[in-house]
């Protein structure tokens, strides 16, 4: 969450910076909230340490009094130990109030990210051209015609928005997960398999609850007590996997990747555009994941976007990047930029990869510090993350860009050894 410091200090600011992502009139009446719960959360703790020391001189009176064989004044040193307890009480409760509405507030927006919605994202890198296809046919029609998705069987098992990768195309979704897991490594990412089961505290350290708190699927009560969901992604898990921790400064940046499915409640596509894979209840994505020095950060930054991009490139598939504005971004993230694949059947951009730099929110709510070398006092890591990349619209772009005329898919030549050919053809 945000700095209480900063907002102490420079409400405007953060005000400002706020009105980005929210009406002005809602981040005003949000941070005065917090502020008077603030200034109530101090005043309480300077009244228990005002009585506590009261109750420790009537203490030290009275054991006095004792051993000079007089009369004590105070009846015993148990006096006033109920009121310290009604005013811990109050504390709880004002912290907890606190807790709750500093932990909906969205992250700061960078300073060059814009107000709005996707209207006003920004296209700030265009790679190759649109392929030239005479009778473009979509990619649902594609694998359908080549044997490499059964839609119905998946929602037979599963019911809408799930789908069942089968023979070849099973084998070209497997041959873009262990490409892309070489990859990392040879970048220096360590590999990861993480549960698929979270606790509630992991999405809370992510910043993707409470507001997404029910685009997710949850255990009930019961089989659950402590609360438990399945990721949505894997992002979530790497950043939990280090919450309390102090991590060692000269092992800075750390670098992690994870690959995991991705189960998520959102609706299934209907629309043209959003058909097949491009949009359902469970998809893979491989993860990118950086924990730095705050003066790391920027260089972090542009490294994983020029890895996921260069995945994009291998690929030999014609993307774009854009830089988001602070409505489309992630509420956790200071700033996003998008690479985003063509699809020829609807001649629109699709998101493969959002690669996010989060500041220091996430390592707020995760308690994840380092220290300097020689000090004492910790500071919070910044936190990074990247998809590299989703598959489910990867495979779609793949099948439209790479058609041919004779109803065949050429294999991405980097992947030509993991699927077994060169060519996908009709059954």
């Amino acid at each position: 969450m945000l700095d209480m410091e900063l907002i102490r200090k420079d409400r405007e600011a953060v005000a400002t910076a706020l009105a980005k992502r929210l009406d002005p009139a809602e981040v005003n009446r949000a941070l005065d909230e917090i502020q008077q719960l603030d200034r109530d959360r101090r005043s309480l703790i300077t009244e228990i340490d005002a009585e506590r020391q009261r109750r420790k001189a009537e203490a030290r009176a009275y054991a006095a009094a004792k051993r000079a064989g007089t009369e004590p004044e105070a009846s015993a040193p148990e006096a006033g130990r109920k009121q310290v307890a009604d005013l811990e009480s109050q504390l709880d409760e004002v912290q907890s109030r606190l807790r709750d509405r500093m932990s909906e507030l969205p992250n700061l927006p960078a300073e060059d990210i814009v107000p709005g919605g996707k209207e006003a994202n920004r296209v700030v890198k265009v790679f190759g051209e649109p392929p030239a296809i005479e009778n473009v046919r979509d990619h649902v029609e594609l694998s359908r015609a080549l044997g490499l998705v059964d839609y119905e069987r998946g929602v037979k098992l599963g019911g809408s928005g799930f789908w069942i990768y089968t023979g070849t195309g099973a084998r070209l979704e497997w041959a873009l997960v262990t490409w892309f897991v070489e990859r990392h490594l040879a970048a220096g990412y360590e590999f990861l398999l993480p549960p698929h089961l979270l606790l509630n505290s992991a999405g809370y350290a992510a910043g993707q609850f409470p507001k997404f708190y029910d685009d997710v699927y949850h255990l009930d009560a019961d089989s659950a007590p402590r609360g438990q969901f399945l990721l949505p992604t894997s992002e979530t898990a790497i950043l939990g996997a280090y919450q309390d921790e102090i991590l060692e400064t000269a092992k800075l940046p750390l670098k992690a990747f994870a690959y995991t499915p991705c189960y998520r409640r959102e609706s299934a596509g209907s629309h043209s555009d959003e058909r097949g894979t491009v949009r359902g209840h469970q998809f893979n994505k491989v993860e990118i994941f950086q924990f730095t020095l705050p003066e790391q950060a920027d260089a972090a930054l542009e490294e994983m976007l020029a890895h996921a991009e260069g995945l994009v490139e291998a690929l030999g598939l014609h993307y774009r990047r854009s830089l988001l504005a602070a409505g489309d971004a992630s509420a956790s993230m200071k700033k996003t930029l998008d690479i985003e694949v063509w699809m020829p059947s609807t001649g629109k951009y699709k998101e493969v990869s959002s690669v996010s730099w989060a500041g220091d929110y996430q390592a707020r709510r995760a308690a994840i510090r380092y220290r300097e070398p020689g000090g004492k006092q910790t500071r919070f890591v910044h936190t990074l993350n990247g998809s590299a990349l989703a598959t489910s619209r990867l495979f779609p772009a793949i099948l439209e860009q790479f058609q041919q005329p004779d109803g065949s898919v050429l294999v991405p030549e980097v992947l030509r050894d993991r699927v077994g050919t060169d060519r996908l053809t009709p059954r």
